[in-house]
């Protein structure tokens, strides 16, 4: 097997974009589109990733630091320049290349390793191109090519006949070549065109020219070479790689009631028999254990849910937020950096931040870990099978033992030990008829002003 390199063209302004954030550094499902690619690409364990950069480049050299290498494209003079540039990076490497797009995030190891399977092919082709036909080719270049996907030619759009527009396949911009090919082949490339520019297609038309064959494969999913050029086509994008991860999740064992309202980051992790209600999303770093079920509208970030726990309706989960098995989170529950541990329960209107809580332990309603004092955190323990009464609030640093109760509405600063009653609350007084003679007071003023 040949060795193999990849060059990433990013030298892109992405203007359309209208940001300050690198097109290719804007995130699908959480990830930056330029890592969708990357971790397709670490499947074919590559000897060197080199991308080729231009307009912002620190933000992409900063973004793929010690994952891949970069070099600068100045000035941008088409594709093909930018190709040329990565030649030096890429020294006396001597192997396969692959030539991919930054703002094309999904394409399959699986389908470059199809490109690369081509080019050792028993012909020998020069180039292998990647392939695709859409519903409406539109506007793209078109691939000449017979049955067996040997390319006569390749066009651009513009300079297409009428028969060679009637030709679906389209070319994605993608190839592999042979490194002593490429570099050949490039040097041979001109700009005599109405862009003054050095077009990448042209090493197929040349290496043609030259009695050589170039092979086109093609892909049987066109949405993984879709380029994203805007806003509206990352939101398309989006959609389309929720509308997979939602249909990978199902025919993995999760329920979803209501898919097309779930919203998943690139690295969630669900169990067998997840059960997940409409309108709940997922941010990153959020693993949910076998038979857990996540209620409606619930938003839930950098947590971790262990098995057979319940989570919602109307609730949020924060970074370090871990549920042990068979806990329970119900409407307006918080948590963040706070552990529930097995079989607990917090079920209404609570706050638990930098906190744990122990085995069975119960959390009445509107009980707050007061864990901030507006300059450091502080940690609140709540022992095994505490019962929180509600509208509590815990003044962290304060420990609640095991079996201890913590009578509803006291606000506890000190420690309460196990089994102990903790009570902090004025004694209730009450004054006999100070109701009633207050309102026939007030009746008697607000009937005096009205007479006025």
């Amino acid at each position: 097997m040949s060795e193999i390199a990849a060059i990433v063209l990013a030298a892109g302004k992405g203007t359309r974009m209208k940001s300050d954030l690198h097109k290719v550094l804007h995130p699908i499902a959480g990830r930056p589109m330029l890592d969708h690619l990357l971790a397709s690409l670490e499947a074919l364990s590559p000897t060197k990733t080199v991308v080729v950069v231009g307009a912002g480049r620190e933000q992409i050299e900063a973004a793929v630091e010690g994952r891949a290498e970069t070099c600068l494209q100045e000035p941008q003079l088409g594709t093909g320049h930018a190709v040329q540039q990565a030649q030096g990076p890429l020294g006396d490497f001597s192997g396969d290349v692959l030539i991919l797009y930054g703002d094309v995030p999904f394409v399959r190891a699986s389908t470059m390793q199809m490109m690369l399977d081509r080019l050792h092919g028993d012909d020998e082709p020069a180039a292998v191109v990647l392939g695709f036909e859409p519903a409406d080719p539109m506007e793209y270049g078109r691939v000449i090519a017979d049955a067996s996907g040997s390319i006569s030619k390749m066009v651009e759009f513009k300079d297409a006949s009428e028969e060679e527009c009637a030709c679906t396949l389209c070319n994605s911009g993608l190839m592999a070549a042979r490194s002593d090919d490429l570099w050949a082949l490039l040097d041979r490339v001109e700009n005599k065109n109405a862009q003054d520019e050095y077009y990448l297609p042209d090493i197929v038309n040349i290496a043609i020219a030259d009695g050589r064959n170039c092979a086109v494969v093609t892909t049987d999913w066109p949405d993984e070479v879709a380029g994203i050029n805007s806003r509206g086509e990352l939101a398309q994008a989006e959609a389309r790689w929720q509308q997979y991860r939602r249909e990978s999740a199902m025919a993995e064992g999760a329920s979803l009631i209501a898919p097309d309202t779930v919203y998943f980051s690139w690295d969630t992790q669900l169990g067998r028999d997840v059960t997940i209600e409409p309108n709940v999303t997922f941010g990153l770093g959020v693993s949910v254990g076998d038979g857990s079920r996540i209620y409606g509208f619930s938003h839930i970030e950098g947590a971790t849910i262990g098995a057979g726990c319940s989570v919602g309706p109307f609730a949020r989960m924060r970074p370090g937020a871990v549920m042990e098995r068979g806990s329970k989170i119900g409407n307006f529950v918080e948590m963040k950096k706070a552990v529930l541990g097995e079989g607990a329960k917090a079920n209404h209107l609570t706050y638990l931040g930098d906190a744990t809580v122990g085995v069975g332990a119960n959390i009445g309603a509107g009980t707050i870990t007061c864990n901030y004092d507006g300059y450091f955190k502080y940690q609140t323990e709540i022992g095994a099978r505490a019962f929180i009464g509600s509208n509590s609030a815990l003044i962290a640093p304060v420990k609640i033992g095991e079996d201890a109760i913590v009578a509803a509405g006291s606000a506890v600063s000190r420690d309460v030990e196990a089994g102990e009653l903790g009570i902090v609350r004025a004694e209730q007084v009450q004054k006999t008829g100070w109701a009633t003679r207050f309102h026939e007071a007030m009746k008697r003023k607000k009937a005096a002003k009205k007479n006025a």
